[in-house]
């Protein structure tokens, strides 16, 4: 621009290049010189300015809000300025924050550790979109973190604090737990946080423990579940009613606890590891891998093959180095269970319908035996 406009103009030199004068004038213009702000009369002097501050800053009013300060001030006979000039101070000095000293109520961390099967579950409920717009069915799930064996489902048309409580009471009589044994972890959701779940749990000597509010990562095992569920190819966009949701549920719930081989329990599925037959399993695979290196060490370079290892440990929130672990948080302790059996432990299809059979792990069964018969050959 600068060198086409002294030959043919600015006005034809704009029109060529598609620039509009006035942004190119606007650019030649110099700088205007900022003009300094006069100070305003009524403006504290630099004396009661720093007096101010300094009674903002001394141990008296150090946790005192500026407003209690102004009221402090006047009942003693003494007026430094507003409350407002006092929030300006603090600005100016980037201290406008939470001044008083309070108790800070903070929700406590759950950190939860689990060493085998049915020692800590964690439950949730998600939103499977129904035939229209604004209708849903709600799925339970409640799985077990340590196998990640999906232990109860439930398909229902709302979320209801007796649909849970009845799902839980079933669970735990399927899977024999007994009071003292298991922590159930959830978020803060009105069924997980309902009195009549923590009644349940309580009756059942079964501890509860909760997410932190406003806290996304504090139940990652459920949530990481229904990212699977929903990222199946075969998940459809819509569920035209509840049967179709739970036509839908029943063969993947049977697919991920006896088929999914899971990354983070060594490649096993979680009815092997819920089961105990994770050292069978893996002895076979370490056959398999032993012929497999017999017949060919130099397709190995760093040393023989091993099958993945299974961690002995499964932690939600594991604590900080060099603290030592608090594996619980007892947040209500039951009483002993009677010795009578919980009535209406069964959930019909007209409540919602649910899925909690042992499975014979059939397909575990199937896998076993290719994998010995491969040894033999």
């Amino acid at each position: 621009m600068t060198a086409l406009a002294p030959q043919v103009g600015w006005r034809p030199a704009c029109e060529a290049l598609s620039v509009s004068r006035a942004t190119v004038y606007r650019r030649r213009r110099p700088p205007a010189i900022a003009r300094p702000r006069p100070r305003p009369r009524r403006a504290l002097t630099p004396g009661e300015h720093a007096a101010v501050v300094t009674q903002l800053h001394s141990p008296r009013f150090v946790d005192h809000a500026p407003r209690e300060i102004y009221a402090t001030l006047l009942d003693e006979g003494q007026y430094l300025c507003s409350p407002r000039t006092m929030y300006r101070l603090l600005a100016a000095a980037h201290e406008v924050k939470e001044r008083r000293h309070q108790l800070r109520h903070v929700a406590p961390r759950p950190e939860l550790l689990a060493t085998g099967p049915n020692e800590v579950w964690s439950w949730d409920i998600t939103k499977l979109r129904g035939p229209v717009k604004w209708t849903y069915y709600y799925l339970y799930v409640i799985l077990d973190i340590f196998s990640r064996y999906v232990v109860g489902w439930m398909i229902a048309h709302a979320e209801s604090a007796r649909l849970a409580e009845r799902l839980i009471a079933a669970t735990c009589e399927t899977q024999g737990i007994s009071p003292g044994q298991l922590t159930v972890h959830a978020d803060r959701g009105t069924s997980m946080t309902s009195k009549a779940v923590a009644l349940l749990l309580a009756d059942l000597g079964i501890t509860r423990t909760h997410s932190r509010p406003h806290v996304s990562n504090d139940n990652p095992f459920s949530e990481a579940q229904f990212k699977t569920l929903k990222s199946r190819p075969e998940f459809p966009d819509r569920f035209g009613s509840a049967e179709d949701a739970r036509a839908f549920c029943h063969p993947f719930f049977t697919w991920y606890n006896t088929a999914h081989r899971h990354g983070g329990i060594g490649w096993l599925t979680p009815a092997m590891v819920h089961y105990g037959q994770v050292e069978l399993v893996r002895t076979a695979r370490r056959q398999v891998l032993t012929a497999a290196y017999a017949a060919h060490p130099e397709r190995f370079v760093r040393r023989p093959p091993e099958p993945p290892a299974v961690s002995e440990a499964v932690w939600i929130n594991p604590p900080a180095p060099n603290v030592r672990p608090e594996p619980r948080i007892t947040d209500a302790t039951g009483s002993p269970l009677q010795d009578q059996r919980l009535s209406g432990s069964t959930i019909d299809d007209l409540e919602g319908g649910r899925h909690l059979d042992t499975p014979q792990n059939e397909a575990t069964a199937v896998g076993l035996a290719a994998l010995t018969s491969g040894v033999r050959q």
